[in-house]
């Protein structure tokens, strides 16, 4: 019901200064696995890199500190940094670049059509299926208080790649980006984040260490606990049948925060995970893996 398609596999290529990326349905977790190479022929003064929306490109160079992408900068992770593409990006070009002590290079990310699967989902006779007026306007309560969160100021730091897994042991997540039809309606919007089919009442974990930034039942995620991590990464655990973290408690990386469970507009057992990273929604499958794996932007200097 909530778990039937793979996702995207990555693949990374640079020829003279343009990096494409292929993308495939393929593979068990959404992800890069190919580093870029440079062509034989001569670079240009700017290199461009593909991405589809809901992944991540990435840049390492030696003393870098600050990232910039569009109008936002952000300090790098250990001279490297990760350039996150929204779900709902639209296709074109976006500018990034990274800058040091006495140094600074820019490149394009060119976003790239990608058409995710579509899925049916039967409800049946839960309340998420019909809402009422009433229920409708808790759900945009709580979408508010949720979008706080994503506003929260973009602390330090307080993880490194790859994240923990939000649970053990943690099956193939499925369904991200999908568009869903719920009982012959389409939702309102893309499918934000993985799920995964794990027993009702099994620990979940917090992926990294991050202060609890809301832990409460809403309408449609169910018990849900959301964890600001530092640098505008917020973790997000849908649909627990327990929630065992209260907002503002700091939380250690691997820390139980709750109990998967089928609570909000769920189907069955399992595990929502999700993330935000500078506000924008990415496949957390990316995050749980091997950061060399991700598509490279490599330095292409004028000649």
């Amino acid at each position: 019901m909530y778990a039937v398609s793979r996702g995207p596999h990555f693949r990374a290529r640079l020829t003279a200064s343009i990096l494409t990326a292929a993308m495939v349905m393929a593979g068990p977790a959404i992800a890069a696995r190919h580093h870029a190479k440079p062509a034989s022929e001569a670079p240009a003064a700017e290199s461009t890199v593909s991405a589809v929306p809901g992944t991540i490109v990435r840049w390492s160079a030696p003393g870098t500190k600050t990232c910039g992408m569009s109008k936002r900068t952000w300090p790098a992770l250990d001279e490297t940094c990760y350039y996150p593409i929204d779900l709902l990006t639209t296709p074109g070009v976006v500018k990034v670049s990274h800058l040091g002590e006495g140094h600074s290079e820019s490149a394009t990310v060119s976003v790239e059509p990608f058409e995710y699967p579509t899925q049916q989902v039967d409800l049946g006779n839960i309340p998420q299926a019909e809402p009422t007026k009433d229920e409708m306007k808790r759900a945009l309560r709580e979408e508010a208080q949720t979008d706080k969160v994503f506003a929260l100021k973009e602390g330090p730091a307080r993880f490194t790649l790859p994240l923990g897994a939000p649970a053990k042991p943690l099956p193939e997540g499925r369904e991200f980006g999908s568009k869903r039809i719920f009982n012959d309606t389409p939702a309102g919007q893309p499918h934000m984040g993985a799920d995964y089919t794990i027993v009702e009442g099994t620990p979940v974990r917090a992926v990294a260490d991050g202060t609890v930034a809301l832990a409460e039942d809403q309408f449609f995620a169910g018990n849900a606990v959301y964890i600001d991590h530092g640098d505008g990464l917020v973790s997000m655990y849908f649909h627990l049948s327990k929630i065992e973290a209260k907002a503002g408690q700091k939380v250690r990386k691997g820390q139980t925060i709750g109990l998967v469970g089928s609570t909000g507009r769920s189907t069955g057992a399992h595990l929502f995970f999700g993330v935000r990273w500078h506000n924008a929604r990415i496949n957390p499958e990316l995050l749980l893996e091997d950061p060399a794996k991700i598509p490279a932007v490599d330095s292409v200097k004028p000649s």
